[in-house]
């Protein structure tokens, strides 16, 4: 049990340290986000925290090549994808190419790494088991391209993406113990420990001076890895250790958020992947919460769904009560969404009444 400790802090320090070497790069290429209308924080800040995460897990894997199933495609795949999102910090580049990446790497994952969503399972309580067949193809690259963005666009404030991913990879690596599948637990572990230096600069525990930001290379990356670790505990294998409707519970909130999001959009006549402030992290925000309470409300709550989901999974709930409450869980935070103008308008009336007794 002692080398993998010391395993662990080596690689906390690898992190930290390749961050505060790639700051130093970042603001003499330019690799920095300036406050606009949407982005309120002061100064310039480096977008490293993806990259310098990227860095020590792709260390880590050089290191112990056989600790998962294809790991070097994944981490070929998690080298592309920094690439074009350091590409895109910097230059900005088109949605649609980063679609086509993110399109390209769901194949070579499907054709090379076989791992590709086959089955949702028994969803509907009808018995049956629900299976794509050659559709799967299809489901996977949206299941991908869904879970990358769905990483991309919460993060929003500081700290959010960073412990809303903690949440995720430890959710699946407390299930992975369960089911003895101990080196899928230890990536999953390993990638919560490269993570947290940016959480401790990102919300700076050091000072402003040495804040950083995830940037869209870490953002995609972290979703892919979200999204191949999910494939790989639910697909593969005669009894795969982690049902498909349990994921849904270990990514909540993100799904929600850029589900609701983007209906909400949609219904104005906007463009789905148009920027704006209506995220849960803005919502809490305009209920009055300051960014440190609505990174804890949010994480808090999004722990509460994968304990949900780990609970259900180890006393095999059946899987169409899950989706079902998970289906009510969502309906619920569309309505909360729709209506936050009325709900914002009504805590400020309570508040101004209890004011004035």
């Amino acid at each position: 049990m002692i080398f993998p400790i010391i395993d662990l802090a080596f690689l906390f320090f690898f992190s930290l340290t390749t961050t505060f070497v790639m700051r130093k790069v970042a603001k003499k290429i330019g690799l920095v986000d300036k406050p606009n209308s949407r982005k309120n924080h002061q100064g310039d800040i480096p977008l490293v925290g993806g990259i310098s995460i990227g860095i020590t897990l792709a260390y880590f894997l050089f290191n112990n090549p056989n600790i998962l199933p294809n790991a070097s495609l994944y981490a070929a795949c998690l080298t592309l994808l920094i690439l074009i999102g350091a590409l895109d910090d910097k230059f900005d580049i088109s949605f649609k190419l980063r679609f086509a990446v993110q399109a390209a790497i769901s194949f070579a994952m499907m054709l090379l790494g076989k791992i590709e969503l086959q089955t949702i399972g028994d969803i509907f309580g009808t018995g049956d088991v629900i299976t794509f067949g050659w559709l799967g193809y299809l489901v996977t690259i949206l299941a991908v391209v869904g879970a990358i963005n769905a990483y991309n666009m919460v993060d929003g404030i500081d700290g959010l993406l960073g412990g809303l991913s903690v949440v995720t990879f430890g959710a699946l690596a407390i299930l992975m113990v369960f089911d003895n599948q101990y080196n899928i637990a230890y990536v999953c572990l390993v990638i919560v420990v490269t993570m947290l230096p940016y959480i401790v600069l990102n919300l700076g525990v050091f000072g402003r001076r040495y804040k950083v930001f995830m940037g869209d290379a870490g953002s995609m990356f972290i979703g892919f890895s979200v999204i191949w670790f999910l494939l790989l505990s639910s697909q593969k294998g005669v009894n795969p250790p982690l049902r498909p409707v349990t994921a849904l519970w270990l990514i909540a909130i993100p799904l929600m958020d850029m589900a609701a999001i983007m209906i909400r959009r949609i219904r104005r006549g906007c463009s789905p992947f148009k920027p704006d402030r209506e995220h849960l992290h803005h919502i809490f925000q305009r209920l009055g919460f300051s960014p440190r309470q609505a990174l804890v409300a949010i994480c808090t709550i999004a722990s509460v769904f994968a304990a949900t989901g780990i609970y259900s999974e180890e006393v095999q709930v059946p899987e169409y009560i899950m989706f079902y409450a998970f289906i009510v869980c969502f309906a619920i935070y569309v309505t909360f969404l729709s209506n936050i103008w009325r709900i914002t308008a009504a805590l400020k009336r309570w508040k101004a009444y209890r004011s004035n007794c």
